[in-house]
């Protein structure tokens, strides 16, 4: 009743860990057909049922995911999964951040559902995909900022196509656009300044590069004796910043 190719395409959506419900309204294959095709003795050759990861149709989201992803983001794999799954944990105060957080993953991932967690005062944005490892290669184990984060060579070449994309992710992920204020002569001075925190020096270094690129100056702030923070407070700068990224929402 159902060609070779309609298989192995519906085995391959359950793979990246999509429900069986959800491939078979995309598919059109009957639930009980998926079902017996998960159970068969003899099953499809590995070379079949898996399948290399897909290309990139949207490289500037992907850079903006990838943003998000070195602030604020988590791969992991629960047992009860067949595939690992990207969290980006937002906070409650920004529905904006988690709607394009949300928008962002869609696009990455066409085929693949996309979610939200609730927890106290925040939301996991999550997607499950087997892909995940391959398009996020600095996923180990560890804290980020404990093990070297650098981007492979076609992860730079799409940072350096999209860089205000890639910085709008690490500004929404582990940045702000504040008002700062000081006295002269008597008088109170507000002014606008972005900043971006992130104990990670290779992190750091990646948004320092790119901002250096899209000519945006910055001076490192530490915060005691760590220079976590990057600081962009010139006049011509903080223009830029707010033609390209704003505040959050």
């Amino acid at each position: 009743m159902y060609d070779m190719a309609t298989r192995l395409h519906t085995l391959n959506l359950l793979a990246d860990g999509r429900s069986m419900s959800s491939v078979s309204k995309e598919t059109g294959v009957s639930r009980a057909s998926i079902r017996s095709w998960r159970v068969r003795v003899e099953p499809l050759p590995r070379q079949q049922r898996t399948s290399p990861c897909p290309p990139l149709t949207d490289t500037a989201s992907y850079a903006y995911l990838l943003g998000l992803y070195l602030g604020d983001g988590h791969i992991s794999q629960p047992a009860s999964h067949r595939a690992p799954s990207l969290r980006i944990t937002c906070d409650n105060k920004w529905p904006g951040l988690m709607d394009a957080a949300e928008e962002a993953m869609r696009r990455v991932f066409p085929f693949n559902r996309v979610c939200r967690a609730r927890k106290v005062g925040c939301q996991d944005v999550k997607v499950y995909s087997k892909h995940l490892r391959c398009l996020f290669p600095q996923h180990g184990p560890g804290r980020k900022h404990e093990r070297r984060i650098i981007l492979e060579g076609w992860q730079q070449a799409i940072v350096d196509a999209h860089p205000w994309e890639f910085v709008r992710g690490l500004i929404h992920s582990d940045g702000c656009r504040i008002t700062n204020w000081t006295v002269r002569n008597g008088k109170r001075y507000e002014y606008p300044r972005y900043f971006f925190t992130n104990k990670s020096d290779d992190i750091r270094k990646l948004c320092t590069d790119t901002l250096a690129k899209v000519g945006v100056q910055w001076t490192i702030l530490a915060r005691g004796s760590d220079p976590f923070n990057v600081s962009i407070a010139r006049k011509a700068s903080v223009a830029l910043m707010d033609a390209h990224i704003g505040p959050k929402y």
